[in-house]
């Protein structure tokens, strides 16, 4: 990295940022009351807040949202006639999963091999850091040239809602010229990047019910309905033959115009076992940029352990359906609803519910923001220029602080490259990434005040 004022009081701080990390991953910050206490997402916010004040930030408050957790807000000031930036990140976590794969506890900041392990290292907690680091670095070297506002929400992991309906209540609370994401990534280690698309997502549950109670399968099995069987045959008709995503009425058939995913790379990043073909069609970028995609995310009904040979007389699942730029995802809830309804065998009883929603969002990659952040780039990647990709995933409150400030330019960076495995065992964030990009955020505020002044 060139040598600069801004890059070595970053390195100079990065020992801290480790402490601040391994601080802050500690908390077991599900924002979900059945997997962790309520307790453990309050402390985590609490701990934001306090950076905040630390930081000499004002108005810093824990904001009630309408889905039961918590934002954490502030705002520094700049200098008078400066342009402000919100920069955004979030505190609650995915759960641990299947802690036995873990190689070290999920809430243990753990070193190995470089890199910084933990539950929430890269999404998103290390983006609270990111976003620390680089205000420390300006305040260090002349002072931040903007009012940045910093918003850290409590519940993105659950798609629930809370800061997208809040900032619908109190609009004036996040108004800014530019906003910074922290909660993408880079296409690759190494490799500059600002992420251009999000997929919308819809999450519902599905139950099925055939039978008053369970039967023995030897006695009425072959006549009675399984419920657990109708509910395969549910779930198989949200495929093609190839394994592409098939709901009726939805268009899958997208291509993706920019940076292209090499299949043999998106093998090796998702770690697919040898001789396992990938489902769909077109190229990998289609895939998972700019077409839908159905996930089962979980299944309730008879456990392996402890089985018996019984009927089950109910099954249920939890499916995420991703969807591009362009489609609506309130539309494709309702067309997902109408597939499942239509192809449930056996005239079996299904109900549904709606369990979380977000559209997608599409920048414009054409702002003078994008410029600010391309130099930015530059300076924190020497010889690297800034790439731009799309990303599979959804962060609801994109497209919702698109239509509440039509005039803001938003930008999406982040730590979570593939190495990360964010919501996977063994999540881990690489400590340059984490200095680089605090870097070009710095620069990308030195920037951006200047093109506001020309």
């Amino acid at each position: 990295m060139t040598a600069n004022p801004i890059a070595e009081t970053v390195r100079s701080l990065m020992p801290r940022a480790r402490t601040e990390l391994t601080e802050l991953v500690a908390f077991e910050s599900v924002a979900d009351e059945n997997v962790a206490p309520r307790s453990e997402c309050e402390a985590a916010a609490n701990w934001v807040a306090d950076a905040l004040r630390a930081e000499d930030f004002q108005d810093v408050a824990l904001l009630d949202t309408p889905d039961g957790s918590q934002a954490v807000y502030g705002i520094l000031p700049g200098p008078a006639g400066a342009p402000t930036v919100l920069l955004y990140a979030h505190y609650d976590v995915q759960p641990k999963l299947d802690e036995s794969a873990w190689l070290s506890p999920p809430f243990e900041l753990t070193e190995r091999d470089g890199r910084w392990y933990g539950r929430g290292t890269a999404d998103c907690k290390g983006g609270v850091i990111l976003h620390l680091l680089a205000l420390r670095a300006l305040k260090a070297n002349g002072g931040v040239p903007v009012t940045v506002k910093v918003i850290v929400e409590g519940s993105e992991e659950q798609g629930t809602g809370g800061l997208e309906r809040y900032a619908e209540e109190h609009p004036e609370l996040l108004t800014a010229d530019a906003i910074v994401i922290g909660d993408a990534g880079n296409f690759r280690v190494g490799l500059p990047t600002v992420t251009a698309t999000l997929r919308g997502m819809t999450m519902i549950r599905v139950q099925i019910d055939t039978l008053e109670g369970n039967l023995h399968s030897g006695q009425f099995g072959g006549a009675a309905p399984d419920a657990l069987a109708a509910l395969i045959r549910v779930l198989d008709s949200l495929r093609g033959p190839d394994g592409s995503t098939v709901i009726d009425g939805l268009p899958g058939d997208r291509v993706w115009e920019g940076l292209q995913y090499p299949e043999e790379n998106f093998r090796q990043d998702a770690k697919v076992l040898p001789g396992v073909d990938l489902p769909g069609g077109g190229t990998v970028a289609d895939r998972i940029w700019a077409r839908p995609a159905v996930t089962v995310v979980g299944i309730d009904c008879h456990p392996v352990a402890g089985a018996t040979p019984s009927i089950p007389k109910t099954a249920r699942a939890q499916i995420s359906l991703r969807v591009p730029p362009g489609q609506d995802a309130a539309e494709a809830t309702k067309l997902l609803f109408a597939h499942i309804e239509n192809h449930t065998p056996w005239n079996a009883r299904v109900t549904m519910e709606q369990v979380g929603q977000g559209q997608a969002f599409q920048a414009d990659t054409s702002s003078p923001a994008y410029a600010s952040m391309a130099e930015a780039m530059e300076v924190a990647y020497p010889g690297q220029e800034m790439q731009t990709a799309g990303l599979g995933g959804s962060i609801p409150l994109c497209s919702t602080l698109a239509s509440l400030y039509p005039e803001a330019e938003i930008l999406l960076i982040g730590l979570s490259e593939p190495e990360a495995q964010i919501h996977a065992p063994n999540e881990s964030v690489s400590p340059e990434e984490l200095e680089r990009l605090s870097v070009a955020e710095a620069h990308f505020l030195l920037n951006y005040a200047l093109s506001k002044q020309a």
